[in-house]
């Protein structure tokens, strides 16, 4: 028997391949699918069928394509807010053989609506579940957001609560399987671990200690979450199954000259936050590669074109590889070369940093035409705050962009500078030349004040 799982890097998604008897089923593969025809190939194993336990709101599905690759059946759960045109319907009660491996559906709405957990069983032990595949039910530490139906937000928290009895029902002895891990936008509070037992969970996990069901309702409506633009159109994608992934990943070189005449909607320096800030090509925003799938759903639209600037032609792969599983890769090429440029007189730009003895002089003189701009997320503001910030999202400066003075001067501050960077290059390709951002930011204010 195989179960193996397979991590998807910035999304910290993880999906599975399980087999037994010549046959294997995936568990919410990602777009770029072929890793789970090599790990198949590599096993002996013919992919069979393809479960999804949902309809993901982060990454486009690679049900539809993994299946024209092999043949398989697509499954997916009732409830999902129009036809998953590539998957048959499999709900409650249903029951998938895969060799010795029996996988038996659960219905577990409340992160969504069509929400599924798969349990596993193995025949010659029936009696008890060797494991089940949560999707965004359940996550090592955590449990699934349930902020996507605002007008009915208290019944899907309900559900949630009722469907996560069901899962634990299975038993203490079962392995969690979760469809992401630490860093992902699907949760705050997921622990590092990506392995994890019902047993476990049940003692350890926070949401699961709470017996109330009113009490759990009140403690999911409370919570903070986000919802990048890019979210619709996974959504979207996830009915009608988009565009296979490109054969190959990877942009085509441009030189200084292709990438001024490019007319590309989106300039993304991929770059690291301090070489951005001390010099970066006039237009350009700052992406950091490792961000990338966590904000460029925010400042990239469905149908911008894309030029990318990077230090070196692995870290365009890197972001390719990012940006196709989100679908938003209409890349027209990538320049490496900043340095270069630079020195062969190409106008450039630069965000000074500054430290906190300069932003505590600041404060303590009410500087006139300046605002300390805190664009950490509500939870981080509401834990800890500067008096006198100000507090815009990072990813909400998409559009908020517009109700800020570019002739006021903004000190961009987050938890330790990286985003605080992102948000100083998005309003300075738009404008803005009075800015620098606070190194270190709250993590060298509390270092400084405790």
């Amino acid at each position: 028997m195989l179960v193996e799982k397979i991590k998807t890097p910035g999304l910290s998604h993880l999906s599975y391949i399980l087999g037994a008897g010549g046959e294997a089923a995936v568990i919410d593969p990602r777009r770029d699918c072929e890793v789970y025809l090599e790990t198949a190939r590599r096993e002996g194993l013919r992919i069979t069928r393809v479960f999804e336990t949902h309809r993901n709101e982060d990454f486009v599905s690679g049900a539809p394509h993994l299946a024209a690759m092999t043949g398989a059946e697509v499954f997916h759960g009732p409830n999902a807010d129009g036809e998953v045109v590539y998957a048959k319907t499999t709900r409650e009660g249903d029951c998938h053989a895969i060799g010795q491996l029996e996988i038996r559906v659960l219905e577990t709405p409340g992160h969504t609506f069509d929400h599924l957990a798969y349990a596993t069983f193995d025949r010659e032990y029936p009696e008890t579940a060797v494991g089940v595949f949560t999707g965004d039910a359940l996550f090592v530490g955590e449990v699934g957001r349930t902020d996507f139906y605002p007008d009915r937000k208290r019944e899907v928290a309900g559900l949630l609560f009722d469907s996560l009895r069901k899962i634990c029902e299975l038993g203490d002895q079962a392995i969690v399987y979760p469809a992401h891990g630490a860093g992902s936008v699907c949760g705050s509070a997921m622990a590092d671990r990506e392995f994890s037992t019902l047993g476990h969970e049940r003692r350890n996990n926070p949401m699961l200690q709470i017996a109330d069901r009113e009490e759990f309702i009140d403690r999911k409506v409370g919570e903070n979450h986000y919802q990048p633009p890019y979210f619709r159109l996974m959504e979207r994608l996830n009915l009608v199954g988009g565009d296979p992934a490109p054969r190959v990943i990877a942009p085509q070189p441009m030189a200084l000259d292709q990438l001024s005449s490019c007319g590309a909607d989106r300039i993304v320096d991929i770059r690291e936050p301090l070489a951005y800030a001390a010099g970066h090509l006039p237009g350009t925003i700052n992406l950091p590669v490792d961000m990338i799938p966590a904000f460029a759903g925010w400042f990239i639209g469905e149908d911008d074109t894309i030029a990318l600037v990077a230090s070196s032609q692995g870290q365009l792969a890197t972001a390719m590889e990012h940006l196709v599983r989100i679908a938003l890769d209409d890349v027209v090429g990538g320049y490496v070369g900043v340095v270069p440029a630079a020195a062969s007189g190409k106008a450039m730009r630069s965000i000074p940093m500054i430290g906190t003895a300069e932003v505590e002089r600041r404060l303590a003189t009410g500087r006139d035409g300046w605002t300390l701009l805190d664009v950490r997320d509500a939870d981080e503001r509401q834990s800890a705050a500067i008096e006198g910030s100000q507090h815009i999202y990072v990813g909400q400066l998409n559009e908020r962009w517009k109700d800020l003075d570019p002739a006021r001067h903004y000190t961009l501050m987050c938890a330790s500078g990286m985003r605080a960077t992102v948000a100083a290059g998005w309003l300075d390709a738009h404008g803005f030349d009075r800015l620098d951002v606070y190194l270190g930011s709250m993590g060298a204010w509390q270092a400084e004040h405790g």
